[in-house]
């Protein structure tokens, strides 16, 4: 929690405070044998530095005892004034109430996506997810990339701060309640370490990897991992295939939305359909003339994958149906024929 925070500095100075107050009193009772009161009277005029008169006459000991205790105090009060000043002009207190709102949005947030790491890839898989409509949750231990990543979004990305490969800050981040994990950290032994954890959380979770290295991929899917992704391996393969296969590269990239003219795949589930859409064929559906969308494949439930498949097929409960058009006709097909 007091990394998650920031706290680390505020706990040290309330620390230094309470070590300088007792050591204080002690000195007092020691030194001058004073009893408890007066050396708290003695310890709290000597803190305050209000100019109050001595109790009893001090002696040659205790008024070296003072000295060396007034100077240490002018550091404590110094640091404490310090972290306090931070805390208040420079928005670590805003941050802190900003992130315990956040704490409480998540709470209350169920069936969601979280986004470990949120750099290069852990940004675009953000975009992406949210573009959609899921509603993500993104985990970020670099705190500059976390606040300048809120000023971005307009403070409305949901986020915790704090490493990802403990249980704390997953919990934090609602895994016992999120549908799938996506993690896309720099280095594989933390993803591997986020995997592990997140899989014993959650073991329904659906999680998906990134790998640096090839000897990754084995240990990530050994971890829990239900799919892993190399992108180095897929961007050296993409530049390959614009020399050779450049229209398949750029009808792919309109499908990854990088081109001009963006596509969109969609799913749907036969039992999530509407009541009078189920049970008939692909022909019947007529979801091309209906929509403009059009049936590019076929998830059987046992398994097996039909690309383009018949039209007289009638998708049964448990098939995956896979659509492809632009934003506006997916929008149409969700309209007209999901419950």
């Amino acid at each position: 929690m007091w990394h998650r925070f920031n706290l680390s500095r505020f706990f040290l100075a309330v620390v230094l405070t309470i070590v300088s107050f007792g050591g204080g009193m002690l000195g007092f009772m020691w030194i001058e044998k004073f009893t408890l009161l007066e050396a708290f009277y003695m310890t709290m005029i000597t803190i305050s530095t209000v100019g109050f008169g001595e109790l009893h006459p001090l002696s040659p000991d205790g008024r070296l005892f003072v000295s060396v205790y007034i100077f240490f105090n002018l550091l404590v009060v110094a640091y404490l004034v310090s972290v306090l000043t931070t805390y208040i002009f420079d928005g670590e207190l805003r941050n802190l109430f900003q992130m315990l709102r956040t704490d409480q949005e998540i709470r209350n947030v169920s069936n969601h996506i979280i986004v470990c790491g949120f750099g290069r890839n852990g940004s675009k898989a953000y975009h992406e997810l949210h573009d959609s409509g899921a509603q993500v949750v993104i985990v970020e231990q670099s705190e500059a990339l976390l606040k300048s990543t809120v000023e971005v979004l307009g403070g409305k990305v949901l986020a915790v701060f704090g490493d990802a490969t403990t249980d704390e800050t997953l919990l934090a981040a609602g895994i016992s309640r999120a549908r799938a994990l996506i993690t896309a950290l720099p280095k594989d032994a933390d993803n591997v370490f986020v995997t592990l954890t997140a899989r014993e959380l959650n073991p329904g979770i659906k999680i998906i990897a990134r790998a640096s290295l090839k000897t990754s991929e084995a240990k990530l899917l050994r971890a829990g991992a239900d799919s892993v992704v190399m992108p180095d391996e897929i961007g050296g393969s993409h530049m390959a295939n614009l020399v050779i296969r450049p229209e398949v590269i750029r009808f792919l990239d309109m499908i990854s939305g990088l081109g001009p003219n963006k596509l969109r795949l969609e799913e749907l589930r036969p039992d999530e359909m509407r009541p009078e859409w189920r049970g008939r064929s692909i022909r019947e559906l007529d979801i091309r003339s209906r929509t403009g969308a059009t049936v590019i494949g076929l998830k059987h439930h046992t398994g097996e994958l039909l690309v383009s498949p018949s039209a007289d097929t009638i998708p049964q409960p448990g098939d995956v149906m896979l659509f492809l058009g632009t934003d506006e006709q997916i929008a149409s097909l969700v309209r007209q024929f999901q419950a």
